[in-house]
């Protein structure tokens, strides 16, 4: 086996997990399955997760979640950075903040899709990103415009959250099911319970 790790980075294990994850399962992936598909010893993979599988594991889950990130953990000093850049980056959106959230929420259930094989690693885990960071605050300013007070901020998002990977739980649950709608039914059916979502929360 190669012992030339050049080119092996954290997004590339990530990726090839993944693949993995996809084809085996959960249960199929394992750190010497990981380096044979990476054509590595598995002992490279601990230079970039050198706390094991677990690491690993948080990493996915952040990459799923929080496009472009790779896992790293937010350093405390470093998220009221993170807050401030989404709001920021929040404020030369001019759309209407529903339109922004169903946005958010499209992007979001696409990247859950794409990675489904991974949903149980969500149940316990939480990423801390900067990606994610700056998503939150998205989701805040949103809400902030939709005219939901300060002190109910975190129990919206938590409410549109939960509301997505619900759906998308449901939706990969019954994809072999006979009358399973196709997907631009399945997208219909999302956007009715998220409009439905969005005036309660405005309300």
């Amino acid at each position: 086996m190669s012992r030339n790790y050049a080119g092996l980075s954290r997004e590339r294990i990530i990726l090839e997990a993944l693949h993995i994850i996809a084809g085996r399962g959960l249960g199929g992936l394992s750190m010497r399955r990981l380096g044979d598909a990476l054509e590595v010893e598995a002992m490279a993979i601990y230079h970039h997760f050198p706390l094991g599988k677990e690491q690993l594991f948080n990493a996915i889950t952040a990459y799923v979640t929080s496009p472009g990130s790779t896992g790293e953990a937010v350093p405390e000093e470093a998220a009221p950075d993170a807050g401030r850049e989404g709001d920021d980056a929040h404020e030369a959106d001019t759309r209407p903040w529903d339109e922004r959230l169903t946005s958010w929420a499209d992007d979001y259930r696409s990247r859950l899709l794409e990675y489904s094989g991974a949903l149980s690693l969500l149940v316990h885990r939480a990423p801390a990103t900067p990606a994610d960071t700056a998503a939150r605050a998205l989701v805040h300013r949103a809400l902030t415009d939709a005219g939901v007070p300060a002190d109910g901020l975190d129990r919206a998002a938590d409410a549109l959250y939960s509301y997505c990977l619900g759906a998308v739980v449901h939706e990969v649950r019954h994809r072999g099911d006979e009358d399973a709608p196709d997907a631009g039914e399945a997208a219909d059916r999302f956007h009715h319970g998220l409009r439905a979502l969005l005036r309660g929360l405005s309300a």
